[in-house]
């Protein structure tokens, strides 16, 4: 490929997805047929050509895949057989299965969708780390589902009856059939994509001309009713399955899910129109217009992705990049007023970042860069309990709540299978390209096999614990290239060094540090960001605020005091019932702190090498992701310090 091409095939930019890809594969792929182009600042690489070093993201990555291998194939496809009555026809029968429970158990009409999940968690852990096993599994629950499919004989597959379908096109209650037949239909994308799965393609194509055959006769009262119930990403799945075969059918489905009761709004530029709409029924709905603009240039479509994305940020989004209040949007005027048990759902940020990565890729703006970042480490990191890889629905940020963590067999909640995806994925935002370019975005130990310019990259890091990154390069010969190094608004001045000699910086934050040389076998970039404390306070109420330490969230360990046993972990046979969860707070637990909010530096000092600060209150700040299985406080009400 031309080192200064620019104009890049858009066909073939994956999306980010929960709703489907969470990943890219790349852009130039044959995988792709439909040919569209829109010019892109920045081109996101595929996952296998990132391999993360050790840190507390390759932990997570870890413990990760470890749950994902104690759940076997036969249990997640449990729920399809059972429904289909493929049990019946299977001449040699099935052993016994245990069967998972919480929102897969058999009387739970939101069943299948984790398998839908794990369809894309093996194809990216195979993708990421080359193991074998994730491919191989990831084969064997496609080939499930193929036979399950050839049962129904319609080219319907779903772990629940078609009857699900009709009563949402009736406007009968019914819970989320076609959110749960999203996951199914992004998964196997996914492992067409990231597993190089032909059979995967064949099922969904058949999942795809069923749902065409079944909605194209429906008129727009209809339509309109049934695009009330929440849907996921379905639509990103058509424009990606479309992508993929060029087949217009896909298309129409993907235009047949667009909700103008939501998306007609967002044209006008107008912040209130969130009122109190569930959030994550809200942003898939955003990523399938990201995903319009890429396969069709309509500029309405990226306008659109872009304010909402925005309006997300300046006004919606807590200190450590989460959103939402009892899963809702809320009136931002009293953001203050919303640090309950249940905010930070996350999906929600699981799809704010995939939402990110398609507005980085058309603009490479340090801005989205910076949330990335920040959702990345004090959510997504944070969301996974190191002592047993269970993950948590919410980031609650009411004072002395607790994170509330899934069990191994009986939650499978939403955001147990987004999770599944997310920490299989940490390589996706740490490097970007575009022509000779090299974005540098993270600071999350790793190394790049950078084909198109025939260069290994190496970063090594303690990022947040220490300033310094170091990026080594390994060449098959001299190569010139511009290194992109992001200057994060959280940032002091920092100080670049190439091969040992300064070099100067001339750029603010906000922006790419441009480092443009003939690169050779050994060369070596240092960096030292340097860090430093800041209260961010609530947009409503300046006495409200977070202790930050560079994109960090600080938080104080509370304890234990009151929690349930076996804490934190929520009774299994309780699955749905996170919203009146009782934290038991105690009644003695204090958030008042005495700061100098313009100097926090002066009332906060950082104690040894650890990322661990003391108060002049005697409070232990520490960060919000190390805090497990006790209580803390995150957000304060700031008493004024006298510091003269």
């Amino acid at each position: 490929m031309s080192r200064n091409l620019f104009l890049l095939v858009v066909c073939t930019l994956l999306p980010a997805g929960i709703l489907a890809q969470s990943a890219y594969p790349g852009l130039h792929t044959p995988k792709y047929s439909h040919k569209h182009c829109i010019e892109l600042a920045a081109e996101p690489f595929s996952p296998s050509d990132v391999r993360l070093l050790p840190s507390r993201f390759t932990e997570n990555l870890q413990r990760d895949a470890a749950w994902m291998r104690s759940l076997s194939v036969d249990r997640l496809l449990h729920s399809f057989r059972n429904t289909s009555g493929i049990y019946a026809a299977h001449e040699g029968g099935y052993t016994a299965v245990k069967k998972l429970g919480g929102w897969e158990s058999l009387d739970c009409d939101i069943r299948g969708h984790t398998t839908g999940h794990m369809l894309s968690a093996t194809a990216l852990m195979y993708s990421a780390t080359g193991e074998e096993y994730f491919r191989q599994k990831g084969d064997s629950l496609v080939n499930g589902l193929a036979a399950v499919q050839r049962v129904y004989g319609s080219g319907y597959l779903s772990a629940f009856p078609e009857e699900l379908v009709n009563r949402n096109i009736r406007g009968e209650r019914v819970w989320v059939p076609w959110y749960t037949l999203h996951k199914i239909v992004s998964g196997l994308i996914d492992q067409y994509l990231y597993a190089d799965n032909n059979k995967a393609l064949e099922v969904v194509t058949k999942m795809g001309q069923w749902a065409y055959n079944k909605l194209k006769g429906i008129d727009e009262p209809t339509r309109a009713r049934m695009l009330r119930n929440e849907f996921g990403g379905i639509p990103e799945s058509w424009w990606n399955l479309y992508a993929i075969t060029g087949n217009e059918q896909f298309r129409f489905l993907a235009t047949f899910f667009y909700h103008n009761a939501v998306i007609d709004p967002l044209k006008q530029n107008d912040r209130t129109t969130f009122g109190t709409k569930h959030t994550n029924t809200f942003i898939p709905k955003v990523l399938a217009e990201a995903r319009r603009y890429e396969l069709t240039g309509e500029e309405e479509a990226a306008a659109l992705s872009r304010f909402f994305f925005e309006a997300m940020l300046d006004e919606h989004t807590y200190a450590p990049g989460s959103l939402s209040d009892k899963e809702h949007f809320f009136d931002p005027q009293h953001l203050s007023e919303h640090l309950s048990g249940v905010t930070g759902e996350t999906c929600c940020t699981y799809n704010m970042l995939k939402l990110a990565r398609h507005l980085f890729a058309w603009h490479a703006d340090v801005r989205v860069a910076d949330y990335y970042e920040r959702a990345l480490y004090n959510h997504i990191l944070g969301g996974q309990d190191p002592a047993t890889g269970m993950i948590s629905y919410f980031l609650p940020l009411m004072s002395g709540s607790h994170k509330v963590y899934s069990t191994p067999e009986h939650s499978f909640w939403c955001c147990v299978g987004s999770s599944f995806e997310s920490h299989a994925k940490y390589g996706e935002g740490i490097y970007y390209h575009q022509g000779d370019n090299l974005f540098v975005n993270l600071f999350i130990p790793s190394e790049l096999h950078w084909e198109q310019q025939q260069m290994r990259v190496r970063l090594e890091s303690n990022f947040p614990h220490s300033e310094q990154v170091k990026l080594t390069l390994e060449t098959r010969q001299p190569t010139r290239a511009t290194i992109r190094l992001r200057y994060p608004a959280w940032s002091g001045k920092p100080e670049v060094r190439i091969n040992g000699r300064r070099f100067p910086v001339r750029q603010e934050a906000g922006s790419y540090i441009a480092v443009t040389h003939t690169w050779h076998t050994g060369d070596c970039i240092e960096v030292r960001y340097p860090m430093s404390l800041r209260v961010e306070a609530t947009p409503d109420n300046p006495n409200r605020a977070a202790i930050c330490y560079g994109p960090i969230v600080l938080a104080a360990r509370c304890g234990t005091e009151g929690m349930e046993a076996p804490a934190p972990y929520s009774d299994p046979t309780k699955h749905n019932d996170y919203y009146t969860y009782d934290y038991h707070v105690p009644a003695t637990l204090n958030d008042d702190l005495t700061v100098d909010a313009l100097h926090p530096e002066a009332t906060i000092v950082r104690e040894g090498e650890q990322l661990r600060f003391r108060t002049t209150d005697g409070r232990i700040l520490e960060p919000l992701y190390d805090i497990h299985r006790e209580r803390y406080i995150v957000y304060w009400h700031l008493k004024p310090a006298n510091t003269k």
